[in-house]
């Protein structure tokens, strides 16, 4: 059996290189956590050849064990491997600011603006979300399910996630997958590449310290030192360390902690989701809509920041603890089956969401399916950039919505 070594190495590009690409995205990527993942496949593993399908398959395999916002912590991951904890920082930065910003704004005018998901132009945006997701799992499929063994898990996998669409069948999933992958696909082939981090053992030991030092602190310390500022950060914190499954899984958490409470009323929080629907990057961000627009002070930008930061923290602090470890285990030949099952089943999870959520809520006609086509075509054929397929596809369907199509 190998032992277990520190992979650490220093950072392969720039903060500003990995800033720049995730801030494109940041401002492009509609459709949903799984939309994001194709974006970031598309861009960081075809593109840009920052890491090959099986180390971003790995990625996204670990932080779908994790809780809080899959996709944004695959993104700061992705900044991670490739320019230490600053590439980290800024691909958080550049995915998530765009849409909090916006988010931010509209709370100011929240009455004014509550219909914006109408927009005609979403139904464009979430057609491209079909087709970015198509082109990923076309791609995933035949570099980690390229046999009949592998592509059964994956189809299997598909299966049981359809019929019990929930965030532990998730997790079960994926922890079966493993069991079968450590006893039947073992294999001596070493590591994919690419998954070098910068930083070892006692670092990411001491992120779940403070992990769980906040999660169990933070109530206490609101308990002796009453305040709006630490009683938001301490709602928003335990709403981003407690819930599996990301996205709309967190609403009801959210919901929960903010409405009951006289923060704000049920009719801003559903103007607000409905905001958070019709903006790119990660659906986390509707936190800072929550914290801007909540009535005690701090409300506004100090409001929505502290809001912003409290639920993203805890998936920042599991990132950072379980990233070095995962890198080690990866590396194990023992483990490298297990791993080849789990991103097998991985396939199979994505291939459930194209369906639930992302076809279900863009394909209503036989002309949304052609336009998803053209769009696919356009990525997987042609190679045209997704941020101006994107820019295509909001223009086409909101053209289609124009003429009653």
């Amino acid at each position: 059996m190998t032992e277990l070594t520190e992979q650490t190495a220093p950072a392969q590009g720039s903060a500003l290189e990995v800033g720049a690409a995730f801030a494109r995205l940041g401002l492009t990527s509609f459709g949903g956590p799984t939309a994001h993942l194709g974006y970031f496949r598309t861009e960081f593993v075809e593109r840009r050849g920052w890491l090959d399908d099986r180390s971003f398959a790995d990625l996204v395999a670990l932080c779908q064990f994790l809780p809080g916002p899959a996709s944004s912590q695959v993104g700061i991951g992705l900044g991670v491997l490739r320019a230490g904890l600053a590439g980290g920082l800024m691909a958080w930065l550049g995915f998530t600011l765009p849409s909090a910003l916006a988010l931010i704004v509209a709370a100011y005018g929240v009455s004014a603006l509550g219909a914006v998901a109408d927009l005609d132009l979403l139904r464009g945006l979430l057609i491209v979300a079909v087709a970015v997701v198509a082109n990923a799992l076309w791609g995933m499929a035949r570099n980690l399910a390229p046999d009949g063994v592998r592509a059964t898990i994956a189809i299997l996998s598909a299966m049981i996630m359809l019929a019990l669409p929930f965030g532990p069948t998730q997790i079960a999933i994926i922890v079966a997958a493993a069991v079968y992958g450590w006893y039947a696909l073992r294999t001596t082939a070493p590591p994919a590449g690419n998954f070098r981090v910068p930083f070892g053992r006692n670092f990411a030991i001491g992120c779940w310290i403070v992990f769980f030092g906040l999660l169990i602190g933070l109530p206490l310390l609101r308990q002796i030192f009453p305040g709006q500022a630490l009683a938001l950060f301490d709602s928003f914190y335990r709403a981003g360390a407690l819930v599996f499954g990301g996205g709309h899984v967190v609403l009801p958490l959210l919901q929960a902690e903010v409405v009951p409470t006289g923060w704000l009323s049920e009719s801003a929080f559903i103007a607000g989701y409905g905001l958070a629907q019709a903006v790119p990057g990660p659906l986390f961000t509707f936190a800072a809509y929550l914290g801007a627009v909540q009535s005690p002070e701090p409300n506004g930008v100090v409001g929505g920041l502290i809001a912003l930061a409290a639920i993203f923290l805890p998936a920042w602090l599991l990132v950072l603890g379980a990233l070095p470890f995962w890198a080690e285990l990866r590396a194990r030949t023992d483990a490298q089956g297990a791993l080849r099952g789990v991103n097998a089943a991985v396939v199979g999870i994505l291939l459930a969401a194209l369906y639930n959520p992302v076809w279900t809520s863009a394909i209503d006609a036989p002309i949304d399916l052609a336009l998803a086509l053209g769009c696919f075509g356009l990525l997987h054929f042609w190679k045209v950039a997704p941020w101006l397929v994107v820019l295509i596809g909001g223009i086409a369907g909101g053209a289609l919505s124009w003429f009653g199509l």
